[in-house]
């Protein structure tokens, strides 16, 4: 490269902004090689990220969704697949959180620390990371929502943005899972996560339309920005809709795009900070 030195100067200070952002990049690229490298050689993970989907699939919508009624003549199928995409991405942001506890518990984040790298690598590397890991879990959960009839009555365009929006949704997530995880103490308390992730993904639309709620945990679920994303991908998609009439359901494609980016901007910053502030 002409315009950036590709030799690093041991002190960042010494460093103008092209070469910082371009350790930046390359830093981030090699936690995501790193990632993606362990996810490669634990099959375990790979075994889970296949049947969870499949599990849930036949959990919520054969064995729950035999007494769910969103509406007359709704095929359930129809209503729970876009929520349980939304889910799915929802509670990622677990993975995300024990996958930093353990490599802060074995010492690789100090050591990454103690490297020549740029600060906000080993967070952005990981968000990276888990975006590609989230695409896996998308596609199996369109191939498992194929297999058992689900389609999408959206155009080309409409599907393509609908996938796009969940992994926003999870993009966003991420530095949540970051945060926490580097805020856990170990992994059992980062396994406690499951307690906040709970609610988090069953409050929502995903399920049930917030109509059939009562008033107060129906105006919980209608703002969690997990309806909003499950709620936006049903209308691109072309599957049935909650019939509350608010502005937030109406409005459901735009806050599936406004949450995420709040969320980004609250926690991504949060998280380069607290991962910069480690043992002090």
């Amino acid at each position: 490269m002409n315009a950036v030195e590709t030799v690093r100067s041991a002190d960042p200070e010494q460093q103008n902004a092209g070469q910082r952002l371009y350790w930046a990049v390359a830093d981030c690229w090699t936690i995501v090689r790193r990632d993606l490298t362990h996810l490669v050689k634990q099959p375990s993970i790979i075994a889970w990220q296949l049947g969870f989907p499949i599990v849930s699939v036949l959990l919520f919508v054969y064995v729950f969704g035999s007494a769910m009624d969103v509406g007359e003549g709704v095929d359930y199928k129809d209503y729970a697949m876009p929520g349980m995409f939304a889910m799915t991405m929802a509670f990622g942001f677990m993975n995300t959180a024990m996958a930093v506890v353990v490599d802060k518990e074995r010492g690789v984040t100090d050591r990454f620390r103690s490297m020549p790298m740029a600060p906000s690598a080993v967070v952005t590397g990981r968000g990276v990371s888990d975006v590609l890991h989230a695409a896996l879990d998308l596609a199996v959960m369109a191939v498992i929502a194929l297999v058992i009839g689900w389609r999408s009555d959206g155009s080309l365009l409409s599907t393509l943005w609908a996938f796009a929006l969940l992994l926003l949704l999870r993009f966003s997530l991420i530095w949540i899972g970051v945060l926490l995880g580097l805020l856990a103490k170990n992994q059992e308390s980062a396994g406690n996560l499951f307690a906040v992730a709970f609610p988090f993904g069953m409050v929502s639309s995903v399920f049930t339309p917030p109509s059939v709620m009562p008033d107060w945990l129906g105006t919980v679920a209608m703002w969690n920005p997990v309806s909003a994303t499950a709620n936006a991908i049903r209308e691109l998609y072309g599957n049935p809709l909650p019939t509350g009439g608010s502005w937030i359901e109406e409005h459901s494609e735009l806050m599936a795009v406004v949450w995420p980016l709040v969320l980004t901007a609250i926690f991504l910053p949060l998280a380069v900070r607290k991962f910069q502030n480690l043992s002090k």
